[in-house]
């Protein structure tokens, strides 16, 4: 029997220790791409050089609260912004720190820089690693404060304190915020702002040029400037604008009337992650364009009108179109555009809100007993939706029991249930409410096209509403087959390389991030699909910490290789691509996506 010394017990612990904390930075950094924000250190070279740091001075020895260290002076590569260890190779210096803690040797102090109300390690990146992983509030530390002119928090990210000091260096050239209080020209284009301080001086020089008043009967070519203010020519407020006036008249006469027609015109709609000021830039640019192709000035309030105009015009071109487009061959939305609308919401996870589409045939509560359950998970919102097509139904006495049942259950299980009745078609219905949920819940209660694979008639496709509601939604789509359960412990990719496919390595590698389990990847080769692409995905998977899967490569026809390839590994969970063909083509080709459907047992999820 091995014995193990108890030095060597507790480094195996810290081992352990320091790849639980390695799974964490991968989750994290997955998490902040979902995001659209970044889960680097920062870097205290760059920040001191975009604020311009100033005077330091020594405050001796603190407790200093561990969330407010965002940043490192050397280390800012190899932790994540809550020092989460990202390489590897920090595993041996990791431990020694995590074994002294363990030996009660403890931790010296270590050093930092204080700007605003956040800090920089300057020595001891290892300790703070520990120490958070622990769960420490607070550690000790040599403090040196370091004076900015613009204070950080501990929530501002690179881009948020680089356009924070480009927008501080225009205040403290231009006066804005004293000449106008309530004005605010902060933006994310954080380099243009030399655009705005050249409108500025254009605009100066105009309103000089603008205010000379001559005298017909005199000529000045051989006249001084002051002879010419003695004349009348020019007064001499008229001859040199102050700068601080042609700020603060550029601001109401220029800045003003466009923003008041960006807010009028509902502009900032069509373009949700930019600020007003970012759309007063575009307007100039395309202002810019629109004189060098017309060839006469243009202003920029009316670049505004024409942009909403536009923007107006192809939404109802959109509409039109849509309207001429029967439902079954309508496109959906293009692949990764779910994963784009999660960007900027303030969630720790991808899937936070399931719709769960409720017909109310009894073989539909097993399905939503199962989603009750991968809820739970995470304490999840479960959207109930009931589709009737009378309007007279919304009120029925079956309608009020399918509402008191999903409530029931939601109850019980200690889960936030919201439910909705609305009237109108089934797939139409969904599709429209899908864009408020994170993923769309199917109890495949009548698979479609039952029979041989591969034999499904065009007509049955055109019919089926699964398929219409997997080409057309803009959520992936979680199909549970009438009895199946939602183990998920047991997960198989299909993967060929398709941008929808990608959506499905990138959800199997969160899932794979969040709850641990047994993935095999699959890759079937085809003309169109390489064993390069199964590589691809094993980099992937391993870029981002995964390095347990199991990698498949399989000859088509593709179906029957992911199902007997599910069948050998017994995986219970399967995660795809949507649809790749257009509407068209698939209602006379077929879809994989078809067949699977049709034959795999377990709860399918579908990327978009």
């Amino acid at each position: 029997m091995n014995m193990f010394t108890p030095d060597q017990l507790r480094r195996e612990a810290a081992v352990n220790d320091f790849k639980r904390a390695r799974k964490k930075a991968a989750f994290q950094q997955m998490v902040a791409r979902l995001r659209g924000q970044s889960a680097d250190l920062l870097a205290y070279e760059d920040v001191c050089r975009h604020l311009k740091a100033a005077d330091a001075a020594t405050q001796g020895v603190q407790e200093i609260p561990l969330a407010a260290i965002v940043g490192s002076v050397g280390r800012y590569k190899d932790f994540t912004r809550d020092f989460l260890p990202k390489h590897d190779s920090d595993v041996e210096r990791w431990t020694r720190v995590r074994t002294a803690v363990m030996d009660m040797t403890g931790m010296p102090p270590i050093d930092v820089y204080k700007v605003g109300e956040v800090y920089f390690v300057i020595d001891g990146n290892h300790r703070v690693s520990v120490a958070r992983e622990l769960g420490a509030k607070t550690i000790t530390a040599r403090v040196t404060e370091v004076k900015t002119r613009v204070p950080l928090l501990p929530d501002d990210d690179p881009n948020e304190i680089i356009c924070k000091a480009r927008y501080a260096e225009f205040l403290e050239q231009t006066n804005l915020n004293e000449l106008r209080p309530q004005a605010n020209l902060y933006m994310t284009f954080c380099g243009h702002y030399r655009v705005l301080l050249a409108q500025i001086e254009a605009y100066k020089k105009r309103s000089e040029t603008a205010s000379c008043r001559f005298n017909p009967d005199e000529t000045a070519e051989d006249q001084s400037t002051e002879d010419q203010t003695a004349r009348g020519r020019l007064t001499p407020y008229d001859r040199l604008t102050p700068y601080e006036e042609a700020v603060g008249r550029w601001y109401d006469e220029v800045y003003l009337p466009v923003l008041r027609m960006v807010r009028a015109q509902g502009i900032l709609h069509y373009f949700p992650e930019r600020t007003e000021t970012d759309i007063y830039l575009l307007l100039s640019e395309q202002r810019q364009e629109m004189e060098e192709l017309l060839g006469w000035e243009i202003d920029l309030d009316e670049t505004a009108l024409a942009l909403a105009a536009r923007q107006k015009q192809q939404r109802g071109l959109g509409r039109f179109w849509q309207a001429l487009t029967p439902p079954e061959l309508a496109d959906g939305p293009e692949p990764g555009q779910w994963r784009r609308f999660q960007t900027g919401r303030q969630l720790d996870r991808l899937f936070a809100d399931h719709l769960v589409a409720l017909s109310g045939r009894e073989e539909n509560w097993p399905m939503l007993a199962q989603v009750i359950r991968l809820a739970q998970r995470d304490s999840d919102r479960l959207l109930g939706l009931h589709v009737v097509s009378d309007p007279a139904k919304v009120n029925s006495k079956r309608v009020r029991m399918i509402e008191e049942r999903f409530r029931q259950m939601c109850a019980d299980a200690g889960l936030v249930g919201e439910f909705a009745v609305e009237v109108g078609q089934v797939v139409e219905t969904i599709t429209s409410r899908a864009v408020w949920a994170d993923v769309v819940v199917l109890g495949l209660e009548n698979r479609p096209g039952k029979g041989q694979m591969g034999a499904v008639r065009p007509s049955t496709r055109l019919g089926n509403r699964t398929m219409q509601l997997i080409q057309r939604c803009p959520r992936p789509i979680l199909a549970i087959p009438t009895g199946a359960e939602c183990a998920l412990d047991r997960v198989l990719l299909a993967y060929d390389g398709s941008p929808k496919a990608d959506e499905a390595l990138f959800v199997a590698t969160y899932l794979q991030l969040r709850w641990p389990s047994e993935l095999v990847v699959v890759t079937v080769e085809t003309e169109l699909t390489s064993p390069a692409e199964l590589e691809r995905a094993r980099q992937y998977l391993a870029d981002h910490g995964v390095t347990d899967a199991t990698f498949v490569l399989r000859q088509k026809p593709i179906a029957p290789a992911v199902l007997d390839t599910a069948v050998t590994h017994q995986s219970n969970f399967l995660i795809v691509g949507g649809f790749g063909f257009r509407p068209v083509k698939h209602l006379v080709l077929g879809s994989t996506v078809d067949d699977i459907l049709r034959h795999f047992p377990h709860p399918i999820l579908i990327c978009r």
